[in-house]
């Protein structure tokens, strides 16, 4: 599974690795890569094959890209690609360590690069989905882009998507 359309640039490799697997692409990637045979598109509903232990939302209203957030409900934790990051302070040196602070992805909360933020136009359905997302009470977060929590899921969660 794939949580956005830009996280795909080894998936040839990994499905040529495992054929055996099915290949679940987000909104927007199956006409961007058809090449992958994706065995199916990610929507705001679980897969019958998950859906039994992993909930999802997709974070609809930007131009540029949908994400699809994962809730993994044994563990109470909630997956994330880019949507938040949430780098450590000691690791922010020099201009990029600036230009991170200055997007406010650095340190406990994190939030959402400006970039992506200003690309939500249409941000009533992107609220919506926070909302899902915050209904589970997460208390873990596993997030690609800086440090994940072991707890305080939910309080991050709020502070990062603030901007919705």
């Amino acid at each position: 599974m794939l949580p956005n359309k830009i996280h795909h640039l080894f998936l040839s490799e990994w499905a040529r690795r495992w054929p055996e697997a099915r290949l679940y692409a987000p909104p927007g990637l199956v006409k961007r890569k058809p090449e992958l045979n994706f065995d199916a598109e990610l929507g705001d509903e679980a897969d019958p094959a998950w859906a039994t232990d992993i909930d999802q939302v997709i974070f609809h209203g930007s131009v540029l890209m949908k994400e699809v957030v994962f809730f993994y409900r044994q563990s109470c934790c909630a997956i994330v690609c880019d949507l938040i990051q949430r780098h450590p302070e000691v690791n922010m040196t020099g201009w990029k360590g600036r230009l991170m602070r200055l997007d406010s992805l650095v340190g406990e909360h994190g939030s959402t690069p400006r970039e992506w933020r200003a690309s939500f136009l249409r941000r009533e359905s992107a609220r919506a989905a926070r909302e899902k997302l915050l209904s589970w009470n997460p208390e873990r977060l596993l997030i690609a882009h800086g440090e994940c929590a072991q707890t305080g899921a939910s309080e991050i969660i709020t502070d990062a998507l603030s901007w919705i």
